[in-house]
């Protein structure tokens, strides 16, 4: 499976912005990931294939949607109320295997990764 995100941009404190990620086949679970520069990749959201279980990293809750659109073998990522430390490049990464919440955010659950794109907000 190949991933293919879209989306990024610069935006204000406050804004909005909507990730967008393709995959060329069926996926499992659906996961968002972002890495800030000097910083370890830490997942942001993720999403099952019927889409009844999402999990998110507390910092996003409240802000940041994940959903996904089967049929086009998409998922997104609607970004709210941005914040300057929410700039990073983002990730979208799909896996085959079972997520809880214990295990969502790691980063070896995912066996088929994006190329990123850059989200940078301005304060």
């Amino acid at each position: 499976v190949q991933l293919q995100a879209s989306g990024g941009g610069l935006v204000q404190t406050g804004g909005s912005l909507t990730l967008s990620c393709a995959a060329s086949g069926r996926t499992i679970w659906m996961g968002w990931f972002r890495q800030a520069p000097g910083k370890e990749r830490e997942g942001v959201a993720t999403i099952s294939v019927s889409g009844n279980r999402v999990y998110y990293t507390e910092s996003v809750k409240g802000r940041f949607t994940i959903s996904r659109d089967n049929a086009k073998n998409t998922v997104y990522l609607q970004m709210n109320n941005l914040k300057p430390e929410d700039t990073a490049v983002y990730y979208c990464a799909a896996g085959s295997g079972i997520l809880w919440r214990t295990n969502w955010s790691t980063k070896t659950e995912y066996d088929h990764w994006g190329q990123g794109t850059q989200v940078t907000v301005s304060s």
